[in-house]
């Protein structure tokens, strides 16, 4: 019953904000981490943002989108920011959309996985630990504070 109001309640709202924020990042797989920092890096010209044992973060022209390589064995994705996870969670749902994977915690804040009525996922994260803080080779030393 309260679901149903809830939905009601979604229904008849006009919606006034983009849930989607940005492209975060386009990340993608690769099976050498320093073979694709050349090839991006050195031979694209995408500098280096930050970098972990099995990823790298890079600009992308936008100045905020990055380009992250990674050495796990996921699929490509698509990550989209999102001012809070949870609640674009639960916009996502009464729009329509189904949840795929629950809401977790990553390094910078909370991530979710989810699919649009025509079987699309989508990546949605947030930034609610705040961005990385990096040294001047681009090691990750921390999260710099949350604006509020």
């Amino acid at each position: 019953m309260i679901l149903h109001k809830i939905r009601l309640y979604f229904k008849s709202m006009v919606v006034s904000e983009a849930l989607f924020q940005y492209l975060d990042c386009l990340n993608l797989p690769v099976t050498d981490l320093e073979k694709a920092l050349e090839f991006y890096r050195d031979k694209l010209g995408h500098s280096l943002i930050w970098r972990t044992e099995d990823s790298a973060g890079l600009r992308l022209p936008d100045g905020k989108s990055e380009l992250v390589i990674r050495t796990d064995k996921r699929p490509p994705e698509t990550d989209i920011q999102v001012k809070s996870v949870v609640d674009a969670a639960n916009r996502f749902v009464m729009a329509g959309g189904s949840i795929v994977v629950e809401p977790f915690d990553i390094m910078i804040g909370k991530c979710v996985v989810v699919e649009d009525p025509w079987g699309n996922r989508l990546v949605l994260l947030d930034s609610s630990k705040g961005l990385f803080v990096t040294d001047d080779e681009g090691n990750i030393t921390g999260n710099a504070p949350v604006e509020s």
